[in-house]
């Protein structure tokens, strides 16, 4: 399936994906749910290391990848961090630009991230040796191909209920097949699916509290 440019339109200044019918991030707060979920449920930044693999299916608005290389700079751990985006239906860089302007704390870290999105580059490197490639297309046929290993997985795709493919069993053993041994993966679903999923791959699933009105969220561990 190609991919397609994503439509959207604005919810209390929260993106809404006209195909899925579902928000980008919660309509509370998208960067401490980023944070709460991404970050904290992947033991971030304290993992942090060089040459340190961060994974997404779903790069959506790119806040994940800002509230990543904020707490990358913040941790100032030396070398080089990547970080791999899955995305069947990208945003136009615009759109981006819009949302993003709702974060004015990250307003040095957006213009940078929109720069780069306005020259529709696969691959590029954010100050402070951040290396970003966007890979776009059906994470279902890219995955497998792919030839990185994370670290750690932002499993960031719309609910289970609205996009199921993306949370199919074959796509979350992918994911297992790209995680090195030790390494983790965080979702804010808490869907049977998703955890039967994980659990079936080969991972350590564990149910942890949620953010703001979701009780649970999910984390994975892969042996080893």
């Amino acid at each position: 399936m190609q991919s397609q440019q994503a439509e959207v339109t604005w919810k209390d200044g929260v993106p809404v994906s006209d195909r899925f019918d579902d928000p980008y991030y919660s309509l509370n707060d998208g960067l401490a749910e980023t944070r709460h979920v991404f970050l904290q449920g992947n033991d971030l930044p304290a993992r942090f290391r060089d040459g340190f693999q961060v994974a997404e299916l779903g790069f959506g608005t790119g806040l994940n990848l800002l509230a990543t290389v904020a707490a990358w700079r913040g941790a100032k751990v030396p070398g080089r961090l990547r970080y791999a985006s899955f995305e069947m239906f990208p945003m136009a860089a615009p759109d981006v630009a819009q949302e993003l302007q709702h974060f004015p704390d990250m307003a040095d870290l957006s213009a940078e991230l929109c720069a780069a999105l306005a020259q529709s580059l696969p691959q590029f490197t954010l100050a402070g040796g951040i290396e970003v490639d966007l890979i776009i297309g059906d994470a279902r046929d890219c995955l497998p191909g792919w030839a990185g290993q994370a670290d750690a997985w932002y499993l960031d795709g719309f609910s289970p209920a609205k996009n199921p493919e993306l949370w199919a069993p074959d796509l979350m053993q992918a994911v297992f097949d790209h995680t090195v041994p030790g390494g983790t993966a965080a979702t804010y679903s808490a869907a049977g699916l998703v955890k039967g999923g994980l659990r079936e791959a080969g991972f350590d699933v564990i149910r942890t509290p949620g953010f703001g009105r979701k009780r649970h969220m999910t984390t994975a561990r892969r042996p080893g």
